[in-house]
């Protein structure tokens, strides 16, 4: 072991030479230490690194005595007990910590007051993005660190970082991606066996797989077709460092910038040149030039980039297969690939196995690569750019070139990438555990102290300026505790009370008129209590209304108006998830002049349907655009491997209103002809197939008036030639329901019983509910069968009829003892609706170990020039969670539906939204926070939209488009 003194400056000059694995010792003065916490990483599923290893905290424990605490994360790459047993603390709770610790931005509703916090903050440059984030932490009086900010006093190198670690997996993701790109084309190469960085445990696995493909190519080359195969590096940092390691992994041959023409226009098909990878290391020497031709002046580069150029596309790219770009790049400097560029090189037909992948390591966005668009994802790596017509694309099938753009590359390795960083970040924890964060380097890297921005940092204030008055006024709110009265204890509400509590200084009082299903769902949080409620006792009311400071409606609608009335008179903000009806619209005046907000249509849909609309629709008109289509389909249904009857369907609750809504008249437009269908035909009106994704058999539904939403869209009418929304539901239960239609058994007129009208009477089984409802003597099959053949006018053979029948014998309609409840069920006012719905609910439940699934996708297509289109496509799929003893835990609908609400009461209390009256959430102050909201969510409370957009000719949209292919 090293025992080093306890001065960062003797310390700093040995790390680079010291192996990243080897743990510092130091000689602690101090009888009482700051404690530390490491946070669970939760920005997203992949990022499984942490700022230390078991082996730092056991030394840190064992030198300084300090109390480490840390949160217990089955994603992270160090298991809990390799904590517990190295002597820290394993717990949710980090406010013991004095210091805490972590790799990515904290969520502002996770951070504690009064905390040191340390991470990459993405805040120093005054990222617009993070600029509330900032805000935080000056509002929570939290001494913000910066890793990126740990740099050495005298070179200004940074000492604590990932970046050849983003090298290395960037190198074996595009490798990989190469291998994929080359089979696309007809070519099986040896890289076809290289996996995506995460695949391996090690970087030592990664290095062994990566010599054995080498042999593969030293034995058997490439094809000779794609020779000689040319990797390109562009970099000179840690990134490019990295990629040059992994290169050198395989059989290969380091070549000149110089001399890529003549060896590639010299290639005559001999195997030496295919058996290896030839790699050339390029500086702006070899591809910057001063516009006019003379070489690249250094000191006048820097000054005035804007009088040079690249000549990349025409030295370089010609002769490359594969590009590693570990560019740092500036704006205001020359891109080394324009989109132009990439044309001139993909329409030269010299160059068709030439600049097959790009793998942008550094991935600027519209930066140093052009065509770098967006971050793609691990999950989804790879897009593809097809200069030629300057068009996107997800898949291979269109040509055009591989673009690898993930910006978490380091979180492929996570073991040896924490390792590293933990190596060199201890030193600088020591010092902070210790207490002294006026030693230079520990100061240099602090961005906020008391409440204020460290001097060097004040410009800062600049990027703030925008939400400083909100934000003084915000932390006044946060500082106190909030009360927020819930009404309604229904299955959406346990995903609406987990998030609002993870909030904070917050109490919730459950409002409900069921206290034993209301007192189950206090049961698993604090910080709640439940009171009775009966909406019809406007005394009641008036009395929880007013001693609250926010009212979350999750009854059902007709039940909102009592107590939105009284948070007009007591002067308090309310949120709801249901539609604004016109008994609630008329409310509008009443809520401005008493200076409150009513946001309504705040769940699933109507609600993040609205969130994600704006978001795009918005963006398209401040570009210039016209809307030309806008399609949107949703639906909640069961996941399709438990989709298992005749419906495709199943029910967490009265299957009512899902049975009445297929019988709402629609209006929508479509392709330029509006089109209207009465409720008695929207069932036999549906769209047979809604192709939204490969591998969902969906048909869908019209949605109620699609044209309301054009004035409520703030769309222009004369410019639309398609509004649609839908509901989505499993091919054949609309053929299926309006079979049951047709059979009177959705008539929601009293029952005859007996031939007495009563509002009283027993249900004893099935069979006798199948002979009223049907009206036949007996519930035998062949009864039964005649009856329906007869009603829907078909053959007792035809699928239809069969199809019937089946459902019916699984509803135990037909020879069955099925009993609907325990006591032979008493219904007050019965119709057959409503006993057809109880059968419903008995039989189509979700049973243990079955998940419920959300879709929501929408599709706009905008306009900005004439016959220059681009189709945005936002969707959403996520699915229930359950319990290991297969009950549910969550619901996908209970989650879409309650942390929207719970986020709309969130931004209400926090001062985000300014309009007084009846709104929904297609204002900007509400949508915009509301999708950081859910962007900032834990994963297992995710909710994900992927987003596209594509740029298209009027051919190409009318292939592509849903709203042509309805």
């Amino acid at each position: 072991m090293i025992s080093l003194a306890g001065n960062l400056d003797l310390v700093f000059p040995v790390i680079s030479s010291l192996p990243a694995s080897l743990p510092y010792l130091y000689i602690s003065t101090r009888s009482s230490p700051l404690s530390l916490g490491i946070r669970r990483e939760d920005k997203n599923i992949w990022e499984r690194r942490a700022p230390l290893s078991p082996d730092h905290v056991s030394d840190l424990i064992q030198k300084t005595s300090t109390k480490v605490y840390v949160q217990p994360s089955n994603n992270r790459i160090f298991s809990d007990y390799s904590f517990e047993k190295a002597g820290a603390i394993i717990t949710e709770d980090l406010s013991q910590s004095d210091i805490i610790l972590g790799i990515k931005e904290v969520p502002i509703s996770k951070l504690i007051p009064n905390k040191t916090y340390c991470m990459f903050s993405h805040t120093h440059k005054g990222q617009e993005y993070n600029a509330r984030l900032l805000q935080s932490f000056l509002d929570k009086n939290i001494r913000l660190f910066d890793y990126e900010l740990i740099r050495d006093p005298k070179t200004d190198v940074r000492l604590v970082a990932f970046g050849k670690f983003a090298g290395y997996a960037g190198m074996v993701d595009g490798i990989h991606g190469l291998g994929l790109k080359m089979l696309s084309m007809g070519f099986n190469t040896p890289l076809i066996n290289v996996s995506m960085a995460y695949a391996y445990p090690t970087l030592d696995d990664v290095k062994y797989h990566l010599g054995i493909v080498g042999e593969h190519i030293k034995n058997f080359g490439f094809p000779k077709e794609l020779g000689p195969i040319v990797f390109t590096m562009t970099g000179s940092g840690n990134v490019a460092k990295g990629v040059q390691e992994i290169f050198e992994c395989l059989p290969h041959e380091y070549v000149k910038p110089t001399d890529l023409e003549t060896l590639v226009n010299g290639y005559n098909g001999e195997f030496k040149h295919l058996n290896k990878i030839y790699g050339v290391k390029v500086t702006p020497d070899d591809y910057i030039a001063r516009k006019g031709g003379s070489k690249i002046d250094y000191d006048e580069y820097k000054a005035k980039p804007e009088l040079y150029t690249s000549l990349f596309h025409e030295k370089i790219a010609p002769y490359t297969t594969m590009l590693a770009n570990g560019l740092f790049w500036n704006p205001g400097y020359p891109k080394i690939l324009t989109k132009p560029m990439l044309k001139e090189i993909q329409n030269n037909p010299k160059n068709k196995y030439r600049m097959l992948t790009i793998s942008d390591i550094s991935c600027d966005i519209n930066g140093s690569i052009e065509s770098t668009y967006k971050a793609s994802s691990i999950t989804d790596p790879f897009f593809y750019y097809n200069a030629a017509n300057d068009k996107y694309y997800q898949n291979f099938d269109n040509g055009g070139i591989q673009m690898m753009t993930i910006d978490n590359l380091p979180t492929e390795l996570p073991l040896e990438a924490s390792n590293y960083f933990a190596s060199r970040l201890y030193p600088i924890v020591y010092k902070m555990v210790e207490n002294k964060f006026d030693d230079p380097i520990v100061s240099r890297s602090i961005i906020t102290e008391d409440k204020k921005l460290k001097p060097e940092h004040e410009h800062l204030y600049k990027s703030l300026s925008n939400i400083k008055s909100e934000s003084d006024r915000i932390s006044v709110i946060s500082n106190s505790q909030r009360k927020v009265l819930l009404a309604g204890s229904g299955l959406v509400t346990k995903p609406l009370v987990k998030y609002l509590l993870s909030q904070k200084n917050i109490d919730i009082s459950i409002a409900s008129n069921n206290i034993d299903e209301a007192q189950k769902l206090a049961s698993g949080f604090q910080n709640t209590k439940v009171v009775e409620l009966d909406v019809s006792n406007g005394t009641q009311v008036d009395s929880l209304v007013s001693a609250h400071d926010i009212v979350i409606s999750m009854l059902p609608a007709t039940l909102h108006m009592s107590l939105a009335n009284s948070a007009i008179k007591n002067r308090k903000n309310m949120v709801t998830a249901s539609y604004i009806s016109k008994d609630m619209e008329s409310l509008n005046q009443s809520a401005q002049n008493s200076g409150i907000t009513i946001l309504n249509e705040m769940g699933l849909d109507p609600g993040i349907d609205h969130c994600s609309a704006m978001k795009i629709i918005d963006e398209i008109k401040g570009r210039g655009g016209k809307i030309r289509s806008f399609v949107s389909w949703c639906g909640g249904l069961p996941a399709p491997e438990d989709s298992n009857n005749s419906l495709g369907y199943k029910f967490s609750w009265s299957p009512r209103g899902v049975l009445t809504a297929g019988m709402n008249s629609a209006k929508y437009m479509l392709n330029g002809k509006t089109v209207e269908i009465d409720g008695s035909k929207l069932l036999s009106n549906s769209f047979k197939n809604v192709p939204l994704f490969k591998g969902f058999n969906f048909e869908g539904l019209a949605n109620r008036d699609s044209l309301s939403y054009i004035d409520v869209y703030g769309l222009n009418r004369q410019e639309l030639s398609t509004m649609f929304r839908g509901t989505l539901r499993y091919r054949g239960y609309a053929e299926l329901m309006e079979s049951f239609k047709t059979l009177g058994l959705l008539d929601s007129s009293r029952i005859s019983f007996k031939g007495t009208n009563t509002e009283l009477f027993e249900l004893k089984n099935c069979e006798e509910f199948c002979k009223h409802a049907l009206n036949i003597p007996s519930a035998d099959l062949d009864v039964v069968q005649d009856k329906v053949s007869s009603a829907l006018k078909l053959e007792k053979t035809h699928s239809r009829v069969r199809d019937v029948l089946d459902a019916f014998r699984s509803f135990g309609m037909i020879r069955s003892n099925n009993i609907l409840s325990q006591n032979a069920q008493k219904v007050i006012s019965p119709t057959i609706l409503d006993g057809f719905c109880s059968i419903l609910q008995r039989n189509m439940a979700y049973d243990l170990y079955e998940k419920d699934m959300v879709a929501l996708y929408h599709e706009i297509t905008a306009e900005f020039e004439p016959g220059n289109y681009e189709l945005h496509k936002s969707s959403l799929v996520t699915y229930g969670s359950i319990n290991t003893d297969g009950t549910v835990n969550e619901t996908a609908m209970a989650r879409t539906v309650g942390i929207p609400a719970a986020i709309g009461a969130k931004i209400i209390l926090d001062g985000l939204v300014k309009t007084k009256g009846v709104i929904r959430p297609t204002l900007k102050e509400v949508y915009k926070p509301t999708l950081l909201n859910i962007e900032r969510l834990a994963p297992e409370d995710s909710i994900i939209f992927n987003e596209t957009c594509t740029k298209v000719g009027i051919d190409e949209l009318k292939a592509r488009s849903i709203a042509f292919r309805l």
